[in-house]
């Protein structure tokens, strides 16, 4: 016959393993969550910055595909907003050739018209019903196709020889930045879409 010290041996035995095992399940969904942001970001063009972006979001995203494309489309968001307030500052910044003043202002625009863009995206993607799916979808990828187009054209603004130094170096960094993003969002959204297709 078992003493009630065995007894509370064997309760504190099982109680250790539930709990392992259901750390253990959670270490599993994650790393699974993480594997399947993994794969899905090896089709994109920066599967690099694809995956560091969105891992951190792994728990939210899960292996859903619908909840990874929108959290692509929200860090493009975020990333845009900032380099917009960025360029902003940089645009007012002293000892600019004119030529500089110039791309700097049309840059300024052409993320205001990003952000845009993405902003439409992000409010559409969270209206997607199965009636609606290929209607919005095809709204959401002409928009986010037109943000990086705005991005490519800035950076185009800072191409050539007569762009050198400081200013061009660190416009065309922030801006190949959140152009990869937007890339990167595009990949997903269209992988999403052919999915339901």
């Amino acid at each position: 016959m078992m003493t009630w010290r065995g007894i509370s041996s064997v309760v504190v035995i099982l109680l250790v393993a539930v709990m392992e095992s259901g750390c253990e399940s959670r270490g599993v969904g994650g790393s699974r969550s993480t594997e399947f942001i993994r794969t899905s970001c090896s089709t994109t063009s920066y599967p690099k910055l694809c995956y560091s972006s969105l891992s951190t979001h792994a728990t939210a995203i899960q292996q859903n595909p619908k909840l990874l494309a929108n959290a692509a489309l929200s860090v493009s968001l975020h990333t845009a907003l900032s380099t917009s307030a960025d360029m902003l500052k940089l645009s007012h910044a002293a000892g600019m050739t004119p030529r500089e003043v110039g791309a700097m202002r049309d840059c300024v625009e052409e993320l205001a018209d990003s952000v845009d863009q993405l902003r439409k995206s992000m409010a559409e993607m969270n209206q997607i019903k199965a009636s609606n799916f290929p209607s919005i979808m095809s709204d959401v990828q002409t928009w986010v196709s037109a943000a990086l187009t705005d991005e490519s054209t800035c950076m185009d603004g800072f191409a050539g020889k007569l762009m050198a130094g400081g200013v061009k170096t660190a416009v065309r960094g922030k801006i190949e930045n959140v152009a990869h993003m937007t890339s990167n969002a595009l990949s997903l959204i269209n992988a999403y879409a052919t999915l339901r297709a």
